[in-house]
């Protein structure tokens, strides 16, 4: 059987390793709960609404007609409620960048297999094979004893369900004094909001790691990541007298930041 904080490594096109812990059958059992006790209470409001809507509609039939409408009543019912159950993982997935209420509250997240954000299409089949992993807890099976932890819904997805890494645990990440008054200036002119986990996660790795490389690779990886960076965050000129490593310092506190108070 697999532990529970097992790790998988990617290495990005800026040649920069990220690694990711699995978020283990207890952090996602326990996201789950929170789900679908967030679910069970939308459900229940959609049913109460749906049954005084019943109520009225079947009493302007009778006989046939209205037995027919009841069973089209119990379908559409049936259609309702399959796709807010499927639409709830999907929408919040989405939205909130693999992560739902249940997931954000365990601090884990889904992200695809290279470890890039979880795409629409990606969290929809995670949510149409979820009552399949849920029968006979076939995806609980799966997630215990696989390597990378996966149940059915992230094999044919192609996604993966890592912790949310705490940026600033790590010693070896110094940041100088003028990062942090470019930090401030950066949320003012750019758009912290567009850097996504990823992004910001390959930032810190290479702000922990920089020192492990030789000047060369430090200078192209860092002008590579600041350019990028800049185009993400849509800043039309970076300050004066800011070379990469200070732009990708600022960068990083601006969105520690602005996910801090968030």
């Amino acid at each position: 059987m697999m532990g529970l904080f097992n790790k998988v490594s990617f290495e990005t096109p800026e040649s920069v390793e990220l690694d990711f812990t699995l978020a283990g059958i207890g952090n996602r059992a326990y996201a789950l709960v929170i789900d679908y006790i967030t679910l069970g209470l939308i459900l229940i409001i959609f049913l109460i609404f749906w049954a005084f809507l019943s109520f009225f509609t079947l009493e302007l039939f009778s006989g046939e007609t209205e037995q027919n409408i009841r069973l089209w009543l119990f379908a559409i019912q049936l259609i309702i409620i399959f796709t807010v159950y499927v639409g709830y993982f999907v929408i919040f997935e989405t939205l909130w960048q693999g992560q739902t209420l249940g997931k954000k509250r365990a601090k884990i997240r889904v992200i695809r297999d290279d470890g890039r954000i979880v795409t629409i299409s990606q969290s929809t089949l995670r949510a149409l094979l979820r009552p399949v992993d849920d029968l006979f807890f076939i995806g609980a099976f799966l997630i215990i004893f696989t390597k990378k932890e996966k149940r059915i819904g992230d094999m044919v997805a192609g996604t993966i369900v890592i912790q949310q890494k705490a940026a600033n645990k790590k010693n070896n990440l110094t940041i100088s004094d003028q990062a942090f008054s470019l930090a401030s200036l950066l949320q003012i002119r750019g758009d912290i909001s567009q850097l996504l986990p990823e992004d910001f996660a390959i930032i810190r790795e290479y702000l922990e790691r920089r020192d492990e490389m030789l000047q060369e690779a430090r200078i192209e990886i860092s002008n590579r990541l600041a350019n990028q960076a800049k185009e993400i965050i849509d800043l039309e000129k970076v300050p004066e007298n800011t070379n990469a490593n200070l732009f990708l310092e600022a960068v990083y506190l601006a969105y520690q930041k602005k996910h801090s108070s968030s």
